[in-house]
């Protein structure tokens, strides 16, 4: 089995990448969705209730996002630490269903696990420490105007994508991917571009993969 981590900022376009390699056959676990997902169960609504407060429910007694979003990003400190009381409570419950997922893949997997490939999409796969857990590396970079022109497009304010920025470079190693990760594992997608070139080195790290040849 290969476990691949995808790294990069949001709208760099990891989904992208992650559903090319999936269309070759990965296994692809998708962390956010896992999150969002997570935020829906009793356990996770009920200690995100006492931590900020039962007006981070709805009538329906399911987590207002947009509420919550607001109390974790934005340029305090106050943020910071309401954003860190927030991952404290999701993020071990995504590294169990990730740990699970992983576990039921090798299962699956049965005598042909050395052809299993399985990616990992994970918002914070460095600063979480899963690239340390990971084979290979992808790092899907993007032009940052290019990146937050896609996040306008999704309706987002430019305070709101400046937060998320920083919520995201603040655990990042003060050397970036490669002080957390050997260079000699890590490959690099460039997104900024057609879809079809990005397709195109996908392809290449994908024949990586399966030949064992440097990427």
């Amino acid at each position: 089995m290969i476990l691949v981590g995808l790294a990069g900022r949001i709208a760099a376009g990891k989904s992208t990448v992650a559903s090319r390699l999936g269309e070759h056959g990965a296994a692809v676990i998708d962390a956010d969705r896992l999150a969002h997902d997570a935020l829906q169960t009793q356990p996770v609504r009920e200690a995100i209730a006492d931590h900020f407060g039962r007006g981070f429910l709805n009538d329906a007694g399911r987590v207002d996002r947009p509420t919550l979003a607001s109390a974790v990003f934005g340029p305090d400190a106050r943020h910071a630490a309401a954003l860190a009381a927030l991952e404290a409570i999701v993020h071990p419950v995504v590294r169990g269903q990730i740990e699970a997922s992983i576990a039921k893949h090798r299962t699956a997997a049965g005598n042909a696990i050395d052809e299993l490939v399985v990616i990992l999409d994970v918002p914070l796969l460095v600063q979480t420490g899963w690239a340390d857990r990971c084979d290979r590396v992808i790092e899907v970079v993007c032009d940052d105007q290019v990146r937050r022109q896609r996040l306008v497009q999704r309706g987002w304010p430019a305070d709101s994508i400046a937060w998320r920025d920083a919520a995201w470079m603040r655990r990042m190693p003060a050397g970036g991917l490669r002080s957390a990760v050997s260079p000699a594992r890590i490959a690099t997608v460039d997104t900024s571009s057609a879809i079809s070139y990005t397709h195109e080195q996908v392809d290449r790290i994908w024949r990586s993969f399966r030949t064992g040849l440097p990427h």
